[in-house]
């Protein structure tokens, strides 16, 4: 049997490679364990979203749970990350499992753990769930009948769905931006935000909301390069105000102005930071992950409000936001979460909010950027990730602990940032990040410039010295 191990959300891996039935049977088998020895009278929400396979492997982690005399309420249908964490805090339930791997490709699934606050649980704890995954399965399947346990009770069927709508319904002025004559554009990437939005928005303009647990072969990633076609159809339209994109478990958020311009999630945070402050008169903790642009602090700053860097990972701002007042909490990857809702991303949340604030304000989503720049200044941002080989991924990395890098061609290092990978700091406007990440084998590099132009030139100039061909 293969080792099992939790990345930065999560553990993923490729199905029938790694990720088989058994293998999620083992998981599944730690999960109730770790339960049953933290909680009386335990319960679990679970449920899957659009991916290959995704009703078996819920199903096998089911039988485990029943197994164990674990209390399973059971979504009805493919779902979000953000209905399981809302559903776990509604239900007062121990403990959420998503079945989904996310933003990974086509060929992955995945199994993420979700706190009884309705977030992610936090490293400890998913290090103590890690460590009792037997190295074997344990647990004989075929003997659980799931429609049997439903009928005796130990599995109640629930619709997370309509719990969220109702949520939404209750948390946004929904007829104003019905009615404002605004025209909006959704990509759910194939995921599993397609039928909220649907029944949100009957009239919106939709892309990609039918199941396809291939995606067209794409990863569903909410980002620039992937999202072409959505791009290419707001420019061809050009009478939508805005689209927003979610990825495969619409946890994370991708964003378009009305040119079919990509606005990325450093720009998002701080949209949404001056709303929920300006506009609603919210105040709290800024939270951010050490890949988040430096103007959000300086924002923060303009504003008065206390701020934090963590390390990335949404579950180190889900600590502090169950922790403390938090406005909002926010990471470079699309994962946005802010007060008033449950401490979790959750893309559909975070564009309806955008959304609100185009309506309320009568500004054009640019007119509100122009705003942010003008509080902290014009700015642009690059993300390149590097399939790199692991050797020459081991010795960058070395070299980065070790401070060896002095500049990257005509840009000198003022200082390094070392709260999660290594954040070079270039001037006052540019920085550039080189990071390994949590969840994939690549070197993901970061860079930011007053221009895309900058950015990319950064970026360049780091593969150059770094070895990258």
């Amino acid at each position: 049997m293969s080792d099992i191990k939790f990345g930065t959300d999560g553990w993923r891996a490729i199905i029938a490679k790694d990720f088989t039935v058994g293998n999620v049977s083992r998981v599944a088998y730690a999960t109730a364990k770790w339960t049953l020895k933290n909680f009386k009278n335990p319960s679990i929400v679970i449920g899957h979203d659009c991916r290959f396979g995704g009703k078996l492997f819920m199903e096998t982690a089911v039988k485990v749970f029943v197994s164990k005399g674990i209390k399973v309420y059971l979504a009805n249908n493919f779902i979000s990350t953000p209905m399981i964490s809302l559903g776990v805090r509604e239900l007062k339930a121990s403990l959420g499992v998503v079945i989904t791997a996310s933003h990974n490709p086509p060929d992955y699934n995945g199994y993420k753990l979700k706190g009884h606050f309705g977030g992610p649980l936090s490293s400890e704890k998913v290090g103590e769930v890690e460590s009792l995954i037997p190295s074997e399965d344990k647990i004989y399947l075929n003997q659980i009948d799931i429609n049997t346990q439903v009928k005796k009770g130990n599995i109640k069927i629930v619709d997370l769905e309509k719990m969220y709508i109702n949520t939404v319904e209750a948390s946004f002025d929904l007829e104003a931006i019905r009615n404002s004559g605004l025209n909006f554009a959704y990509d759910a990437m194939y995921g599993a935000g397609q039928n909220v939005m649907k029944k949100l928005f009957g009239d919106m303009t939709f892309l990609h909301c039918e199941e396809n647990p291939s995606f067209m072969g794409q990863a569903p990633e909410p980002i620039d390069k992937n999202l072409n076609e959505f791009s290419n159809l707001i420019k061809e339209k050009g009478n939508i105000a805005a689209g927003l994109a979610t990825d495969g478990d619409a946890d994370r958020i991708g964003l378009y102005n009305s040119k079919g311009e990509f606005v990325d999630s450093h720009h998002i945070i701080l949209l949404i930071l001056l709303y929920l402050n300006k506009s609603k008169k919210l105040k709290g903790k800024v939270v951010v992950a050490a890949s988040t642009t430096p103007r959000v602090v300086r924002l923060a700053e303009i504003l008065g409000l206390a701020h934090d860097t963590v390390k990335v990972g949404f579950k180190y701002i889900a600590q502090q936001m169950i922790k403390e007042d938090v406005l909002i909490g926010g990471e470079e990857s699309g994962g946005i979460a802010i007060k008033g809702h449950i401490p979790e991303r959750d893309g559909i949340w975070m564009g309806l909010v955008l959304f609100e604030y185009m309506v309320k304000s009568g500004k054009s989503l640019e007119e509100l950027i122009e705003e942010v720049y003008d509080l902290v200044g014009e700015f642009k941002y690059w993300r390149d990730d590097l399939h790199i080989d692991e050797k020459l991924k081991d010795s960058i990395v070395k070299k980065c602990k070790n401070d060896e890098f002095k500049s990257f061609g005509k840009y000198s290092v003022e200082k390094v940032d070392k709260t999660d990978g290594f954040k070079f700091i270039l001037n006052q406007d540019e920085w550039l990040m080189i990071r390994p990440s949590g969840t994939e084998p690549v070197l993901r590099c970061y860079a930011e410039s007053k221009d895309l132009k900058g950015a990319k030139e950064i970026l360049a100039a780091c593969k150059l010295e770094i070895g990258y061909k």
